[in-house]
């Protein structure tokens, strides 16, 4: 019989795993292409991108503590009673995860390129194989890199925005100024909610995490609440030291808004070794992430036994992070990163709206089933904030063009007809 997953994870492995995935490239890579949408009201995004996270996040938490399984969502929406969308929903969510994994990894390799001058495609692959072993070798020591990343993450994000608080008030900007109007702000609100996507991430570390009960809903809210603030506040330091328009055009907008100080080029190279870091700490949780998520479906029969082997001496799904590891490989040979993190940011939106739905048919399908936590602001058993965040994931979802509908069209059929040959036991 194969062994369980090793619980090694505490409150603050948990926190800094989803603060790790939260931060990465999102903030780094998207934060020029927001500001060019928005003006000096970018910031206002990133608001609202945290109210719509902070509405999920929350029944993510509830449903978490009722079911600390891995593959989290998969078992949420199967327990509502649809095995079809549970199955649809892990399946988006193991295709954006390879997809921005890859994406992310180009995007190391690009600042890689720019530092040492090796090709972006063999830096991508090398860091992909790298990342999987580390995974490979367990959570704590992979929980342990994270923590060094993200903390190396957080001092970029401090030097910019501290950077930002010397300017502040020096020139003369107007942090209101809309220059595509509300129209703009949701827009650039849809594009940087990838910044966001991964505090529903530590629901998939359950089974890896000491009382799971306890610890899950607090990284929750904690995750959520620190990023947030990193978030605005890094978004106003930028706009104040480099015009949006000037963000906007750079691969590398906050080493270019650093480079604007007095610092000079000495910031752009240290942001850039920064950069390194957050886009190899992504890579890394958005890979162990996927490949508890081929476990769980595994291990809930809705994906081939063979991918819910756990690795005798390590305790990790081995099998299924090399899958992970090969499918990300595939990705780098193609994807630009704006429309591989629109692609995510609409299945993420179709799963938070489908998860929000979940916990509310769940209070009255299962009224006195034990919540040890429960999500604030309820009238009797409706819950008020999950509703929120199911109107705004749904309202979200009309933000995106017809060609990143298309795609994320395109991998929901790919997933029925491999949902339907498991059914017909062809991929048992």
């Amino acid at each position: 019989m194969s062994p369980g997953l090793k619980r090694s994870l505490s409150l603050f492995d948990a926190t800094v795993y989803g603060i790790g995935i939260i931060l990465g490239a999102g903030i780094y890579a998207l934060i020029g292409q927001a500001a060019g949408m928005t003006g000096n009201s970018v910031w206002i995004s990133f608001i609202i991108g945290a109210l719509v996270a902070s509405f999920t996040g929350l029944s993510y938490a509830e449903l978490a503590t009722m079911m600390p399984r891995a593959a989290a969502e998969y078992v949420y929406l199967k327990k509502s009673g649809s095995k079809l969308i549970g199955f649809l929903i892990g399946w988006l969510i193991m295709f954006t995860g390879v997809a921005s994994a890859a994406t992310v990894a180009l995007g190391f390799a690009g600042y890689f390129n720019g530092l040492f001058g090796l090709p972006v495609i063999i830096s991508a692959i090398a860091l992909i194989v790298i990342l999987s072993y580390i995974s490979f070798l367990g959570i704590k020591e992979s929980s342990r890199l994270n923590v060094i990343f993200t903390g190396i993450e957080v001092i970029g994000l401090a030097i910019v925005i501290i950077l930002g608080v010397i300017a502040f008030g020096k020139t003369n900007i107007n942090y209101l100024e809309m220059s595509n109007g509300s129209k703009g702000i949701l827009a650039a609100a849809a594009l940087v909610f990838f910044a966001y996507i991964g505090f529903e991430d530590i629901a998939n570390m359950a089974e890896e995490t000491k009382n799971p009960k306890k610890v899950l809903y607090k990284a929750f809210i904690l995750a959520v609440t620190i990023t947030t603030l990193l978030y605005v506040l890094t978004s106003i330091a930028a706009v104040t030291l480099a015009t949006p328009s000037e963000l906007s055009q750079s691969k590398s907008p906050l080493a270019l808004a650093a480079s604007k100080t007095f610092l000079g080029g000495s910031a752009f190279t240290v942001l850039s070794y920064i950069a390194l870091f957050a886009t190899a700490n992504t890579v890394l949780v958005i890979m162990i992430v996927s490949a508890r998520m081929l476990y769980g479906m595994s291990k809930s029969g809705a994906l081939p036994k063979k991918l819910g082997r756990v690795h005798a001496n390590k305790r990790t799904p081995y099998i299924a992070i090399a899958l992970v590891m090969l499918a990300s490989i595939v990705f780098v040979f193609f994807g630009e990163i704006a429309v591989v993190a629109n692609i995510t940011s609409l299945g993420a939106f179709i799963i938070f709206g489908l998860v929000n739905g979940a916990l509310i048919w769940l209070r009255y399908k299962y009224p006195n089933m034990k919540r040890p936590f429960k999500t604030p602001i309820n009238i009797g058993r409706f819950p008020v904030l999950a509703f929120l965040g199911l109107i705004t994931s749904g309202l979200m979802v009309f933000q995106f063009s017809y060609e990143i509908v298309f795609y994320t069209g395109m991998a929901v059929v790919a997933g029925v007809v491999v949902y339907l040959l498991i059914e017909k036991r062809i991929l048992r």
